[in-house]
């Protein structure tokens, strides 16, 4: 296995999975929920986000190609996702334990957008892209596998902050979330409308 690429992979899937940026706004999420829930949300996510990366590694080119998807456009999608996750926890809908429901929390928005995003899935399509033989394929699966793992331990030890917070501290860090996760959905629309501003201008 090649260490060079396993390192450049894992640095850079890492750096844009963010584990500790993640922390808050898992624990905005989950902080409500009965510890069992809240760890059963952590791997579910991570196994999703997971799933999805791999899917993306393999065929994601050739299925958006089939889609006529660009990726700006995937991009914008999940910008728009997480403008309403951000909504829900700056009015405070997302505080109601009683209307949480693990799963959906670990899917959407925890495994998709946040976990994996256009972000890990672009840049994991480009280093399959780029890789050369079973060595290269080999170094980039271990270093996704060694990223969802990274970011799996943070989110089954955050469950000690929450004891730490309390409830109030809990709804301060919600409303922090849901502030963070509204800058990050703007940027990422942002982001999408200049690469489709970009390509039409070339085009012409």
């Amino acid at each position: 296995m090649d260490a060079k690429l396993f390192g450049e992979v894992f640095v850079t899937l890492l750096v844009i999975v963010d584990p500790p940026g993640m922390m808050p706004i898992f624990l905005a999420l989950t902080g409500p929920l009965p510890a069992r829930d809240r760890n059963r949300a952590a791997w579910q996510a991570v196994a999703l986000a997971l799933g999805v990366i791999v899917v993306f590694a393999v065929a994601g080119q050739t299925l958006l190609d089939y889609l006529h998807v660009d990726l700006p456009a995937l991009q914008a999608a999940g910008g728009l996702l997480l403008i309403l996750v951000a909504l829900e926890l700056l009015t405070g809908k997302a505080d109601d334990p009683s209307q949480q429901v693990t799963s959906n929390i670990a899917l959407v928005p925890l495994g998709t957008p946040l976990l994996a995003g256009p972000g890990a899935i672009v840049a994991t399509m480009l280093f399959v892209q780029q890789a050369d033989g079973a060595t290269d394929y080999s170094a980039i699966a271990a270093a996704i596998v060694a990223v969802m793992l990274t970011v799996w331990i943070v989110l089954r030890f955050s469950g000690g902050i929450v004891k730490i917070l309390r409830p109030g501290g809990i709804e301060v860090l919600t409303r922090i979330a849901g502030l963070l996760l509204a800058a990050i959905a703007v940027q990422l629309i942002a982001d999408a409308v200049a690469a489709f501003v970009t390509q039409y201008a070339n085009m012409a």
